[in-house]
């Protein structure tokens, strides 16, 4: 952990929001820290997945009845 926060500090920082903005306030601001990191774990998801898929190589197109030569099934009877 980068910060070495204890039980002790963690207790004290949290009694210190209390203090300042009150009980009332309090859901409000979890669940704005919440939607706020909600969003930018979505963003990072989906800008990893664009940065993945454009080193991807397109798959083979699996629908294509085209044998390897050129020619399908169908073209000969």
């Amino acid at each position: 952990m980068p910060f070495n926060i204890g039980p002790g500090e963690l207790i004290l920082v949290l009694v210190i929001v209390l203090i300042i903005f009150g009980p009332g306030k309090l859901p409000d601001i979890g669940s704005a820290i919440g939607r706020g990191l909600r969003e930018f774990r979505k963003a990072s998801t989906d800008l990893e997945d664009s940065i993945r898929g454009e080193t991807k190589s397109p798959p083979p197109d699996a629908g294509s009845t085209e044998a390897p030569g050129g020619s399908s099934s169908a073209d000969t009877k």
